[in-house]
Order: structure tokens, then C-alpha cells, then sequence
């Protein structure tokens, strides 16, 4: 009991507010809905509490053994990155020159909630990259309660892909689609350029 209140001690609300901030513009939820519409269109099955529960497991995960991880498979988090740059890349083109470049195959009710949706799309290397960082002078506490304000606001606009549909339109939609599809194609131009850079130094 003693080490569970040491550890609940470590909680700073403004640590936890300032990794919020930092994740959920990485996250980026409203920018990633024409992605997840896009997926749904073709078919896709997408459960918005199961993205989450996914996304929440491998931000945790990611958090408390991203450095055991990243050493047992010989991995540095630049490649990863670059490795998640490509897959956003080729997503965004999907988006751009509407082109299908993912077959969704019928997998359950999970096809599309862990892959894409949950990785990279929401819990990818971006964020992973972010977490790393701030755990050097973030409590992992505070990063927790970060990640579950994440999610949440996440679940809130995944819940609301319905209603933004039916209220913007298809021509609405197509706009942004494609505006959104050009930021995730820069996205991960400087996911890919800048770790390539690091990796080269």
C-alpha cells in the first residue's frame, strides 16, 4: 500500500495536463477522421471503444516497456519511426489520389481496430517518440493520466464520426479528406527525412 501511494504521489496535474496537450495534438483526432471515415467506406469495421482499449494497451505498454522493447529487438526509435512515417505515407495517399492501397480483409470485429486505427494512426511512433522523451522528466503517473485524457477525447470524436458525416456532407467531406490527406502526407515526410537524418548522423 505504501508504494501505491508513492507512486499515486508522483501525479503533478500539470505535468499530466502538459503531456495531454503534447500527445492529443500528435494523436491528432480531428485530423485523423477523414482517415477513419475513408477506412470505413471501403468497408472497414471500426468499434470505437475497442481503437481505444487498443490504443490505451499499447500507449501503456509502449510506456512502462518501450525501452526493454526497443533493446530486445535491437531497435532504436528512430527506425521505428521511419518504419510508422511510411505507413501514415501511404495512407495519406490513399487519401490524395483515391487509390486503394490497404485490402480490408474480414477478420472479426477487430479487422480494422488494432491495424490501421490503434497503430500507427493514434498510438504510433510520433507519440511513442513524445512519451519517450517526456518520461525523462515526467512521472510515469502523470503520463498515465495523460494517456487516459487522450483516449477519452479520442473515443469522444470517434463516437462522433457518425454525426460528422451526416452533418458536413459528402462534398464537405471530400475536402477535407483531401486537406487532411496533403498534412499527413507532410506528417510523415518528416517522421521519415528527420529520423533518416538522425540515423545518418
Amino acid at each position: 500500500m505504501e508504494f501505491i501511494r508513492n507512486f499515486i504521489g508522483t501525479l503533478s496535474l500539470a505535468d499530466a495536463f502538459a503531456a495531454f496537450f503534447l500527445l492529443i495534438a500528435i494523436i491528432d483526432p480531428i485530423g485523423n477522421m477523414p482517415m477513419v471515415i475513408s477506412l470505413r467506406d471501403k468497408g472497414a469495421k471500426m468499434h470505437p471503444w475497442r481503437v481505444c482499449l487498443f490504443s490505451f494497451l499499447i500507449f501503456i505498454t509502449f510506456l512502462v516497456l518501450g525501452d526493454l522493447l526497443m533493446a530486445v529487438f535491437q531497435l532504436q526509435i528512430e527506425y521505428f519511426a521511419i518504419a510508422g512515417g511510411f505507413v501514415i505515407m501511404l495512407l495519406a495517399l490513399e487519401m490524395l489520389l483515391d487509390i486503394t492501397i490497404f485490402q480490408t480483409t474480414d477478420l472479426g470485429n477487430e479487422s480494422s481496430d488494432m491495424i490501421p486505427l490503434a497503430f500507427p494512426m493514434f498510438a504510433g511512433p510520433g507519440s511513442f517518440t513524445a512519451m519517450l522523451s517526456m518520461h525523462a522528466k515526467f512521472s510515469i503517473f502523470s503520463l498515465f493520466v495523460s494517456v487516459l485524457m487522450c483516449v477519452a477525447v479520442l473515443y469522444i470524436f470517434l463516437r462522433g464520426t457518425d454525426w460528422l458525416t451526416k452533418h458536413l456532407g459528402p462534398v464537405s467531406m471530400y475536402i477535407v479528406r483531401k486537406f487532411f490527406g496533403i498534412i499527413a502526407f507532410a506528417i510523415s515526410i518528416q517522421l521519415v527525412v528527420g529520423n533518416l537524418v538522425l540515423v545518418f548522423k
